[in-house]
């Protein structure tokens, strides 16, 4: 216990791989930096027995491998951040002994304790129930009023609904107008749409289903009449160009040239309503990155939900890597073009973590999600719909045999370092242009990353190498490998940041890899 006194540093936030931060009895003030969230190593964040005042960071929950979290004995105020729940490794947790409010979040089972002698906080696990602390707040306050008093509430507040009727009426016929300019510009489209045909492939009794369109694309058809005649097509099974986890997509085209990929949701996996699927859609139509499959719109009725997003010309990486005819695919991928992919996924993986404010995890890359473009450039898909994704028991999610993290599988703990070690299997897959999971034998199943991981170790690298490729620098195969079984390390903790593979590619790609 040491009288340092002063502030907390926000340069410890420049700390990446801080694992432990202990500042417990140093008579400090201010407030808690919002850069500690920054340290996304840290196991143990400790403030506890200062003098510190401001909210609770609402970004601590980024700190998705914190165990040990006290910040007691301050004088924090506000409320309690309900995203601290998210932090699902704590096992221990201590607020007590602050000013803080409001109703307790759900985190965890953390008992009483935990939560003790702050004045204004109510709900389980304290016996405070917050109906009884707002009557007991209401009740200190009141006074006995005057008739004239009451007399002359009475009149302010008719005077007050009466500007508000106003002010509602003026609002409301502002928004008709500006509503009515905005379809006008046509620059954002979004209309109810009656979809006879579509209802009927889905029902087969040839009613009307009343469903949801909105783009977020300008190139896409902004009159219904187009859409009218373009869903005929929508779903023709002849256009099927993949079936994923969570749907079967299809390609669309509309006059004028215009494609899109139409993907057919099977499951909604845990959204749990039309307007939970709004708001997940609209977050992600406003992202935009030049390694990502960019989503253009969608439709929701009661019997369909479909997603829109753009159509990539040369299909999936796994289609180029495993083409069903031996002449497909031996030229088209150089090793030049698979580095390109390597950081170009990279770099989207990177811009969903870090770009993105709440953080995107994908927790569903594999080969089969990452498509190729006319000039073979990587475009990610499939990103964000972790939601969507159907869990179907304790060995991970459907259809990603091969690229689940360890600890996703097993107890299905979920951080950014589960897209890291799917990506590190996406690389070992690009070198070596083999599946993640094959059948050696009839007795016996190679799984990739243990069978390059005991050539590299018994010096056989060049072994590992797709017998397709030519041209290239046998070192930069090998540093990509030893990225790839970094990327796939059992304890998440040692896997890197998307960010520091990005680093680690661009140093390879400039002959600077050891």
């Amino acid at each position: 216990e040491n009288f340092i006194g002063g502030k907390i540093p926000r340069e410890l936030g420049d700390l990446e791989f801080l694992q432990v931060l202990n500042l417990r009895n140093l008579n400090l003030t201010g407030d808690i930096p919002e850069e500690i969230s920054n340290c996304r190593l840290l196991l143990e964040l400790d403030v506890s027995g200062n003098g510190l005042e401001g909210e609770i960071p609402k970004n601590l929950f980024n700190l998705t491998n914190l165990e040990i979290l006290d910040l007691s004995e301050n004088v924090l105020s506000g409320a309690i951040p309900s995203s601290l729940g998210d932090l699902n490794r704590l096992t221990h947790f201590n607020v007590s002994y602050n000013n803080l409010s409001g109703v307790i979040p759900k985190i965890q089972a953390f008992g009483a304790s935990s939560f003790s002698n702050n004045p204004f906080l109510c709900g389980d696990p304290l016996e405070i129930s917050c109906t009884s602390l707002r009557t007991g707040s209401r009740s200190r306050k009141t006074k006995a009023l005057s008739t004239s008093v009451i007399i002359v509430i009475i009149a302010a507040a008719v005077i007050l609904v009466g500007v508000c009727l106003v002010l509602v009426l003026n609002l409301r016929a502002r928004k008709r107008r500006k509503k009515h300019e905005e379809e006008e510009e046509e620059e954002v489209v979004t209309f109810d749409t009656a979809t006879t045909t579509m209802a009927s492939t889905e029902s087969g009794n040839g009613g009307v289903t009343f469903g949801k369109l909105v783009l977020f694309s300008k190139s896409l058809p902004s009159k219904y009449e187009d859409w009218e005649a373009g869903t005929k097509a929508l779903l023709d099974k002849d256009n099927i160009i993949g079936i994923g986890s969570v749907g079967t997509v299809y390609r669309a085209s509309f006059e004028g040239g215009v494609s899109i990929a139409v993907k057919k949701l099977e499951t909604l996996g845990r959204i749990e309503s039309q307007e939970e699927f709004e708001q997940e859609l609209g977050r992600l139509g406003g992202l935009s990155h030049s390694n990502l499959a960019s989503y253009q719109g969608y439709y929701f009725s009661s019997t369909m939900q479909l997603i829109f997003s753009e159509f990539v010309s040369n299909g999936s990486l796994y289609d180029n890597l495993h083409p069903r005819s031996s002449s497909h695919g031996d030229t088209e991928l150089n090793w030049q073009r698979r580095f390109e992919i390597a950081l170009g996924t990279a770099k989207a993986l990177s811009f969903l973590h870090n770009d993105c404010k709440p953080a995107i995890l994908h927790l569903n890359v594999k080969s089969t999600n990452i498509l190729l473009d006319e000039r073979y450039e990587a475009k990610l898909s499939d990103y964000g719909l972790e939601k969507f994704l159907p869990v179907l028991n304790r060995f991970g999610f459907h259809n990603a045999v091969g690229y689940i993290a360890p600890e996703l599988a097993q107890s299905l703990r979920v951080s950014d370092k589960c897209d890291v070690y799917s990506y590190g299997v996406v690389l070992l897959e690009l070198v070596t242009g083999r599946k993640p999971v094959e059948s050696a034998s009839d007795n016996e199943v190679l799984i990739l990353r243990d069978h390059v991981r005991d050539l590299l170790e018994n010096g056989s690298s060049s072994d590992c190498f797709d017998r397709r490729l030519r041209g290239f620098e046998e070192n930069e195969l090998i540093q990509v490998m030893k990225l790839g079984l970094i990327c796939t390390t059992e304890n998440p903790l040692k896997r890197p940041s998307m960010a520091e593979v990005v680093q680690v590619l661009e140093l390879i790609r400039n002959g600077m890899g050891s």
